[in-house]
């Protein structure tokens, strides 16, 4: 039995804005931010194996214990952010940080 089903393409974007909402509502914020996370752990590994460092020596250098680079690589949500520009320091590597300032109104208490 045939049936007659056309694929239709759509763009990365449209999947997660119809699945998450668009930017700005909890969901996809909270998405948007579970994905910086996730490829900040992958850059720290890769630059950690780039300088041919295991987790242990790289904690030495930065003054953490192996578990902690572990969690940090493997996208722990638990992590400051003076921690990460230690292990950057240590790796030697430079960090940039940009901030976009959103226009609106602001609301206090």
């Amino acid at each position: 039995m045939k049936t007659n089903k056309k694929l239709r393409m759509m763009s990365l974007e449209s999947v997660i804005e119809r699945d998450l909402g668009p930017v700005g509502t909890k969901e996809r914020d909270q998405f948007e931010f579970d994905l910086k996370v996730d490829l900040l752990g992958e850059m720290i590994k890769r630059v950690r194996k780039e300088r041919q460092l295991t987790q242990s020596q790289l904690g030495e250098l930065v003054g953490v214990s192996k578990s902690q680079i572990s969690k940090l690589e493997h996208n722990s949500k638990n992590i400051s952010i003076e921690t990460v520009l230690r292990v950057f320091k240590a790796l030697k590597a430079n960090v940039r940080f940009s901030v976009y300032l959103e226009e609106g109104e602001y609301k206090t208490a």
